[in-house]
């Protein structure tokens, strides 16, 4: 009997179908029905449309950066990026009003490798980067009649509105305790629930994916934790106790993550702990007695001790470190001046001057006719060429496919909808579509169009659907073009800097969990000459355990970032992304050395010493790494094990 093939689709194409899943978030959709639309309806009701529009925009943008978190996180996620809107419409107003085609074409280029290289420093810089190329595209290019710092307060005030939509509602979450901490409390108890599911595939096949997504959940409880504050330190009993209950974690996932490299299949009992420790965040309670698993090997012992730990810190909620190392400016410029922010930086200033030469070329020839909307080009090409939103194909045809579709459903609902209450209608539900549509970006692209077209008209244009169809597919062109092009230096920068960077986490790691590898010896050496005994733990003080788990807390965070940098390097064309080959196998080596090394240093704190199964694996692993090296896919020092 013949089997059947299924055919494989190439990765590019499969990416390009692939849809996030999940619930709807309700309160999110809840903010973008009031934040667009009624801005807008107020701005028409008083008679300033102009400034109405720019405000609805300012609004959209920060919509699409509402996403899952604290309020405090959303504060830096929505605001920072809003920030560099208003900044890039001022800019791009003066230019606009003050440069012939050809200055203005040379400083939006600039602009866009300053943006760019900023974009290499993290998320909330790359969607600054994203919104202040936007804005000055629009700010130049946007035909309307006022001055440019009235232009950028209205955006701030568009954005600013839904940032206070999302400080003061309520959420679904917030009904346990104090309703200001619901997504901090939401982002820890998941890490406790993240611990148990590792415990649960311990021995399986399935620990690497769990391994994976505790560090997730890890990585977004520090960040909802540690968002921009007044005060250093936290200054309320409810959020004290959410910095105690998330630091409680950490033991208990380094010892989840020990047995899991040990790979010898634990009772249920061993996950029943943290689950009930997650029930106790979620609903902020005690946590009552909890269930202990057996003691027999140093991996069980260490979650026993850390679970004990993690009960009396609940109880006593005094607020903790968050574990985490600030960055300061130094670690910005590396960032932006490495070879990823040069190589990104390069291709945002060819993908916008280039767009912007093009779009201004055709306004001046009257291409446009009586339309002159000419920033949709070089707006269109920013999201374009963003790899936050995925591969380079992949945005190509998701953006064509949603623009097309988008610019349809706009032009048949013109042709009813009275104006402008059935437009400020339309744009007041497609801003609540916005959180669900920003789970494919093809939908997030006819969502967008939709309420942009409908933006322009309010503001007086005519329809302009064709327009906007022809200006994304010239856009999607250059992107493509300027995408492939050879650029200086080696290609696939940004995942080489990723790489780099779990790298050199992983080795601080390693040196540190070392160096208590030795004092462990130096007091059992000191304790055998005096004819005392020792006690296993003794060497390893607070303080080194503290800063162990803050280096382990960043090898894996740099290790998942490194993992989503090459993830969307390998669904490009294989042109592209035959530059990032072996980059997997690296970023696989790197993370069997992490779990090595938390598994060696579990040992340490119930032992004392190393096993020689332990230091035979970190020299095969060193080994593994010194081969990548040598063919030029990772650059780190050379760290040996001693002995």
């Amino acid at each position: 009997m013949s089997r059947r093939v299924v055919p494989t689709l190439p990765p590019w194409l499969a990416h390009a179908l692939r849809a996030q899943r999940g619930p709807v978030p309700w309160n999110a959709v809840l903010r973008g029905a009031l934040s667009a639309g009624p801005v807008l309806l107020v701005a028409v009701l008083v008679g300033r449309e102009s400034l109405g529009v720019v405000a609805a925009i300012g609004a959209m943008l920060a919509g699409i950066n509402d996403r899952p978190g604290s309020r405090r996180v959303s504060v830096k996620r929505i605001g920072v990026p809003a920030s560099a809107g208003a900044v890039g419409l001022l800019v791009g107003t003066q230019t606009g009003d003050h440069v012939g085609a050809v200055v203005l074409t040379l400083l939006l280029t600039l602009v866009g490798l300053l943006a760019g290289g900023l974009s290499a420093v993290g998320p909330v810089a790359s969607a600054a980067g994203t919104q202040l190329l936007v804005a000055s595209a629009i700010g130049a290019g946007m035909p309307l009649p006022d001055a440019g710092w009235e232009r950028a307060v209205a955006y701030l005030v568009g954005a600013g509105w839904l940032l206070g939509l999302r400080l003061l509602l309520p959420t679904p979450g917030s009904l346990a305790g104090d309703f200001r901490f619901d997504g901090e409390r939401e982002a820890v108890a998941r890490v406790y629930e993240a611990i148990a599911g590792l415990l649960d595939a311990v021995g399986t096949d399935g620990a690497t994916a769990r391994r994976a997504a505790l560090t997730a959940a890890l990585d977004h409880a520090q960040d909802a934790l540690a968002g921009p504050r007044l005060r250093r330190y936290a200054s309320s009993a409810a959020e004290r106790r959410l910095h105690t209950q998330y630091a409680a974690a950490l033991p208990i996932a380094e010892a989840a993550t020990a047995l899991a490299w040990a790979g010898d299949a634990v009772s249920g009992r061993a996950s029943a702990g943290p689950r009930r420790l997650a029930a106790a965040v979620r609903d902020s309670t005690h946590t009552g007695p909890l269930p202990a698993p057996s003691r027999s090997a140093p991996g069980l012992r260490a979650l026993d001790d850390a679970l004990l730990h993690a009960a009396e810190a609940f109880d006593r909620g005094k607020g903790s470190d968050l574990h985490t190392r600030r960055h300061g400016v130094g670690d910005v410029l590396r960032a932006v001046f490495g070879a990823g922010g040069r190589e990104y930086g390069l291709r945002v200033a060819l993908c916008f001057g280039a767009s912007v030469g093009v779009a201004q070329a055709l306004h001046h020839t009257q291409w446009y006719g009586q339309h002159e909307h000419w920033y949709w080009l070089p707006a269109t090409t920013v999201f374009l060429v963003k790899p936050d939103l995925g591969p380079l194909v992949s945005r190509v045809l998701c953006r064509a496919a949603g623009t097309v579709l988008g610019a349809l459903l706009f032009a048949g609902f013109a042709l009813v909808l009275p104006r402008p209450e059935g437009l400020i209608a339309l744009v007041a539900v497609s801003g609540a579509l916005i959180p669900v549509a920003t789970r494919h970006f093809a939908a997030q692209t006819a969502v967008v169009t939709v309420l942009v077209l409908a933006l322009v008209m309010v503001g007086g244009e005519p329809q302009a659907s064709a327009g906007r169809i022809g200006e994304t597919l010239l856009a999607c062109a250059i992107v493509l073009i300027v995408g492939h092009l050879p650029m200086p230096g080696q290609r696939a920068g940004g995942v080489r800097s990723r790489l780099a960077a779990a790298g050199e986490a992983a080795q601080a790691y390693l040196a540190h969990v070392l160096r208590e590898s030795d004092t462990h010896a130096l007091h059992a050496g000191a304790g055998t000459d005096a004819g005392a005994g020792t006690d296993a733990g003794a060497a390893t003080d607070p303080d080194s355990r503290t800063a162990r788990w803050t280096l382990r807390r960043e090898a894996y965070r740099a290790l998942a970032e490194a993992r989503t940098a090459i993830a969307l390097a390998a669904a490009e064309l294989p042109p592209l992304a035959r530059h990032s080959e072996g980059a997997d196998e690296v970023a696989a080596t790197l993370e069997r050395l992490v779990d090595t090394v938390t598994a060696c240093a579990v040992h340490l704190d119930d032992t004392g010493r190393l096993t020689a199964r332990h230091t035979e694996r970190l020299a095969e692993l060193l080994d593994e790494l010194d081969r990548e090296r040598e063919r030029g896919h990772l650059r780190i020092p050379e760290l040996r094990v001693a002995g």
